[in-house]
């Protein structure tokens, strides 16, 4: 599917500041290939799609995700901010025909994070993080790591994502906590 195309089946279904995000993530995400290397199309097509269910009712993805037999159920348990990125996964395969497995992670993850991230999971990850139109606490660190180190840039927005949530009192998902703690160990060598 050329860019494009991608760009005007995303437009109709999100929000004008949500489809304004949408580009920069999608630009951010190829100036970080650039960087990092991957795919340009694949990227910049999982970046287009990334937030494809963001603007969907939160009931309406409950439901999609009880009959859903390729998404866990334990989606429910957590805050439904976190749905869309799983949700659009399987909406892109079931409505555009977009089986790419590398692109379905991808979207899956922005949000989360995961376990043994791929290079194009951890672009779209932290381009989502990182993108011109956010400013929150910590960011500008972020953006300073991305230019030279994704996997120290994808560290830092999970840890900062992890304290803000607990900051809030709020529950963080498993795989945020796996991803962090594999980058962990990776970037301490050990523990």
């Amino acid at each position: 599917m050329k860019i494009d195309e991608a760009v005007e089946i995303v437009k109709p279904h999100l929000t004008k500041s949500r489809f304004e995000h949408t580009l920069r993530v999608a630009d951010t995400a190829v100036e970080l290939t650039d960087v990092f290397g991957g795919s340009r199309e694949k990227i910049e097509l999982a970046a287009v799609f990334h937030d494809y269910a963001k603007c969907k009712p939160a009931e309406e993805m409950k439901q999609f995700i009880l009959e859903c037999d390729e998404l866990p159920n334990n989606l429910l348990d957590y805050h439904h901010e976190l749905w869309h990125g799983p949700v659009a996964s399987v909406l892109i395969d079931r409505e555009y025909g977009i089986i790419d497995d590398e692109i379905k992670s991808a979207i899956y993850c922005h949000t989360t994070g995961k376990e043994k991230m791929s290079r194009m999971d951890r672009i779209i990850f932290v381009a989502d993080y990182i993108e011109p139109g956010r400013s929150f606490p910590g960011i500008d660190e972020v953006r300073k790591a991305a230019r030279y180190d994704l996997q120290l840039a994808s560290w830092m927005a999970l840890r900062n994502t992890i304290q803000f949530l607990v900051s809030k009192n709020a529950t963080v998902y498993p795989d945020t906590f796996y991803a962090y703690n594999e980058l962990t160990r990776q970037i301490n060598g050990g523990y």
